[in-house]
């Protein structure tokens, strides 16, 4: 059963969470004992984030540069496929437009066919470190809807030369991010949706969520998104609160506000410890209210959160 259909069915609030492949060089077994920590709850899948390669200028003699690529994280193909293998678990890895061709992505595609992992999210992805604005990569795409009409041509038999292969025997099903207080390039709330029923009707068959604080936005959210025709599962993505630092850094990274009773607390911590347990008191409050409001999953995004996820996680769930 493909995630999207899962979300689609009766079930209980599900349980998932997404990890961050490790940096090059180091071992896989720091991200299989986070995963581990989490396995307890029985998450009904596992996303696995993806990075763009990007292009940087060394010097190699004087005044003389080298352009080369640099990708500081492996890809989400062998990652999802490690956890698949270990785990039983259903992967949906992420695929980007960020720093990726059309052909790169087709191969991408048939690599994740031939392994029989057939989940994903597609999304646009960041902007190259240091650019002012997305820059499109020769040979690439500007928005997700055209990464999702590839994907969708893909199970239709159709390669990115003209010619087809003999079809899927299990086509990829794909969900894409939503964002409950808009994309930061966005004009409004109301374009953002638009952009985002354009990528329904392109093929996506549910929406996770950029993180949040006030509940009350995601609520609507998804009535902005019902009442403009979107009827796909919209899953909520939480991240805890950790630190200091996400004060200033979420709003600005992420172009999110902090409810005032939510602010009012943090400025009150003194350390990332206290930072943490307002994290892991809030988390388990939006938690339970997402849950008691029946949303089909809630997804939390792991990074430098496992321990308050797994805390969150005992009382909800």
């Amino acid at each position: 059963m493909s995630v999207a259909s899962f979300l689609k069915g009766e079930h209980s609030t599900a349980f998932s969470f997404e990890v961050l492949p490790p940096l090059r060089g180091n071992s896989i077994d720091t991200l299989f004992s986070s995963v581990e920590r989490l396995m307890e709850y029985s998450p009904a899948y596992i996303n696995i984030t993806t990075h763009r390669t990007d292009v940087v200028y060394k010097e190699v003699s004087a005044g003389v540069f080298q352009r080369t690529t640099e990708r500081k994280r492996p890809g989400t193909v062998a990652i999802a496929a490690a956890l698949k293998s270990r785990y039983g678990v259903a992967t949906v890895p992420h695929i980007i437009c960020s720093g990726f061709t059309a052909s790169e992505l087709e191969n991408e595609l048939i690599d994740l066919s031939y392994l029989g992992i057939t989940d994903l999210l597609v999304l646009r992805g960041d902007r190259a470190k240091g650019d002012n604005s997305f820059v499109v990569d020769n040979g690439g795409y500007s928005h997700a809807v055209e990464l999702c009409r590839q994907v969708a041509q893909f199970n239709n038999g159709k390669l990115l030369d003209g010619t087809t292969h003999n079809g899927l025997t299990t086509p990829f099903s794909f969900g894409v991010a939503g964002y409950p207080e808009k994309h930061e390039e966005a004009m409004n709330l109301q374009t953002d949706i638009e952009y985002l029923k354009a990528k329904i009707e392109a093929g996506a068959e549910y929406i996770v969520t950029q993180m949040f604080f006030d509940n009350a936005k995601f609520f609507d959210f998804v009535k902005r998104c019902r009442a403009a025709g979107i009827d796909v599962p919209i899953i909520p993505g939480l991240k805890p609160l950790t630190s200091l630092t996400q004060q200033s850094l979420l709003p600005k990274t992420f172009h999110i506000d902090l409810p005032m009773e939510l602010a009012s607390e943090f400025v009150k911590c003194k350390s990332n410890d206290d930072v943490k347990s307002l994290g892991v008191e809030w988390g388990i409050k939006q938690a339970k209210e997402l849950k008691a409001a029946g949303v089909p999953s809630i997804h939390f995004y792991s990074m430098n959160a496992v321990a308050s996820i797994e805390q969150i996680a005992k009382s909800v769930y």
